[in-house]
Parts: structure tokens; C-alpha cells; sequence
């Protein structure tokens, strides 16, 4: 089962231009609002109509602008769930589950409806409509028509963002049922970093109409190739860099010499690291260790970011930290109280290398 996606469409104020392939396992689309996510599921679906370009899944061609093909929505067999559910308000649950299967036989289409409404675990809604429905009732809804007509190719468009936590949750473990058992190709569109890797094996990342990195999860989030990406996956401590020697470089932003693992890390623009691999510290001299004065601190339920000024560097720039480091509450406690100046440690081994 694969996918293989190469289209181009031009509007006035943005252009999409986006090549990938997905296979079997869960692929999550990540991107900024505006950056062509929605609209590359649609054009997939056969809602928007590319301008050149293929769309081929598992070996059927969906649209060729060169041979001239271009299946209907229905022809193609691409389920694809809309944002906002897109429910018939005038039907049942039950009715709105039959909706595209309406042209099979009775006792095949009533089949595949019961099936569906109890894997989704609504059989006791099915006379209920639309508007007497909870949004977790309706997600569960929408979600099981589209499987009943067996598509190939699973979209999901930002599936649970109406939904509170609690229900996301729910759905969330739901879904990676269902998954588990589908044999065709998912794209899941969301924009919680956090709902992206536990659903997804693989992750797209998308930028002003384009792919900017695609790949298994771990090697995207990890090991961003390119700012953006390192950005879109929730990097918060991203410098530009310049060679001082082989095991040197400078982090330009942060002001601040770094030691690095011999690696050959020419051609590379910018380093980072994530906010939960810095180190607080007491010894300041071991490597790669600067000392910080607080910024800010911000604290949630569970865990604390701490905002840190390198001590001692000049100029570079006008925010008011250089560093974010996460940290839990129990680790925040045990530090808060220790007399200034307070260490941070840079380790060579989680440190990442990028492009702009």
C-alpha cells in the first residue's frame, strides 16, 4: 500500500508544490496555518484540482495532468474527514454513517454500518442527529462513515481539535486501534507535537506550500535538517553558528564557545538543542558549562521552563534570555534556592546540526 504524491497549483498569493510517498504506516502532516496541509488532503481527496502534477495510490492513478486523468471524489476511494465533521444535519446518525454507501445492496450496506457503529461505540445514537450530539459523539460519528466505505486511503484533518482534552485522549487511543487493523494508507494532519508522534510513525513537514523534511519520526524531531523544522517540532533553542576549530564552534545567538564531538559538520548553519536536554548543574567547570542568571520562570502543572541569560557575554541578541531549559517541579525546587551564579551544561552528544 503506498502513496505517491507530486502536485503543483498555483493561486495568487500562494503556490503549493508539494512531493512526498507514504506507505502503510501512519504519516502526521505538520506545518504552520497557511502552509498547504489542508489543501494538499484535498487535492488528494480530488476537492481541489492541481494545476500539474500525480497522485497515485497503490497503483491506481488518481490524477495525471499529462495523461489527462482525473478521477471523481467518488472513484477515487479516499476518505477524508473534515475538521469540522461536515454532518447532515437533517440526517440520523445512522443515516449519516450510510450516506455514501446508499448505492449497495440493503442487507451489505446495513452490515457495514452496524460494523462500524460499533467500533465506534455509538450503536445506541444511531437514531439520534447531529445537533443532539456531543463533539466527541459526533467526531466518532464522522469518523465511521468515513471507514465504511473502505477506502484506501485514509485524511484526517486536524481530527480532535474541537474536542477537550479528556475526549482527545479517548479518541486518540481509539484511533491507534483502528489503525492497527487498516490496511490502507492515513494522513494525519494536526498541529499538537505532542498528538503528531504518539499517532504517527513517519512525519511530513510543511512550510509555505512545500515539503521541508519528511521521515520517521524520531529522525525528524532528533535531528531536524533545517531551522524551520527544528522550529515547527517545538525546538526552542536554535543559534546560529561558526567553526573556531575542529572541535569548536561558536553559538552565535547564545554567545558562547561549545565543544563538539568530532563529526564533520561542514556546510551546517545553525545548531540546537531542545530545552529538556540542557543541563542545570553545580560544578562550572565542567565542559560546555556557562554561568546564567534568571530571567524568567514559567511553571505548569508538571514541569518548569526556566529562562537563562549567559553570563558575562556581550552583544548578540535584544531578547531577554539566551537559553530555555525544561526541568520537572521536584528538579525546580531543589534548584531555586541555590545561591547565584547557577550553571547550565551544553552536552555535545544532544546537540543537532541544521541548515536555514
Amino acid at each position: 500500500m503506498d502513496l505517491v504524491v507530486d502536485i503543483k497549483k498555483d493561486y495568487k498569493d500562494f503556490k503549493l508544490e508539494i512531493k512526498f510517498q507514504a506507505n502503510q504506516e501512519t504519516m502526521g502532516i505538520l506545518g504552520a496555518s497557511g502552509s498547504g496541509k489542508s489543501m494538499t488532503l484535498r487535492s488528494i481527496a480530488g476537492i481541489v484540482i492541481p494545476d500539474r502534477g500525480r497522485i497515485v495510490l497503490n497503483g491506481r492513478t488518481l490524477f495525471d495532468s499529462e495523461k489527462g486523468i482525473n478521477l471523481s471524489v467518488q472513484e477515487r476511494r479516499v476518505g477524508l474527514l473534515f475538521q469540522n465533521y461536515a454532518l447532515f444535519p437533517n440526517l440520523t446518525v445512522r443515516e449519516n454513517i450510510a450516506f455514501g454507501i446508499r448505492k449497495l445492496p440493503g442487507v451489505e450496506r446495513l452490515r457495514r454500518v452496524e460494523e462500524k457503529m460499533g467500533a465506534m461505540q455509538i450503536n445506541h445514537l444511531h437514531d439520534k442527529y447531529p445537533y443532539q450530539l456531543s463533539g466527541g459523539e459526533q467526531q466518532r460519528t464522522a469518523l465511521a462513515r468515513t471507514l465504511v466505505t473502505e477506502p484506501g486511503c485514509l485524511l484526517l484533518d486536524e481530527p480532535f481539535s474541537a474536542l477537550d482534552n479528556h475526549i482527545r485522549g479517548q479518541l486518540e487511543k481509539e484511533l491507534l486501534d483502528i489503525f492497527a487493523s487498516y490496511d490502507g494508507v492515513t494522513l494525519f494532519v494536526t498541529h499538537n507535537l505532542e498528538e503528531c508522534y504518539r499517532v504517527s510513525k513517519n512525519i511530513l513537514v510543511m512550510d509555505k506550500g512545500k515539503a521541508i523534511s519528511c521521515g520517521c519520526r524520531d529522525e525528524v524531531f532528533l535531528t531536524p535538517p533545517n531551522v524551520k523544522t527544528a522550529m515547527l517540532t517545538g525546538c526552542k533553542n536554535i543559534s546560529a553558528m561558526g567553526r573556531v576549530n575542529k572541535h569548536t564552534v561558536k553559538a552565535v545567538e547564545w554567545g558562547c564557545n561549545l565543544e563538539v564531538d568530532e563529526q564533520n559538520i561542514d556546510g551546517y548553519t545553525h545548531l540546537g538543542i531542545r530545552e529538556h536536554h540542557v543541563t542545570m548543574v553545580d560544578d562550572g567547570d565542567l565542559p560546555n558549562t556557562f554561568p546564567c542568571r534568571v530571567s524568567r520562570v514559567v511553571e505548569t502543572p508538571f514541569s518548569v521552563t526556566i529562562f537563562l541569560k549567559i553570563d558575562g557575554r556581550g552583544g548578540g541578541t535584544d531578547r531577554d534570555y539566551d537559553i530555555q531549559v525544561e526541568t520537572s517541579k521536584e528538579a525546580y525546587a531543589l534548584q531555586r534556592d541555590q545561591i547565584y551564579p547557577w550553571y547550565v551544561q551544553i552536552k555535545p552528544a544532544h546537540l543537532f546540526f541544521m541548515t536555514e
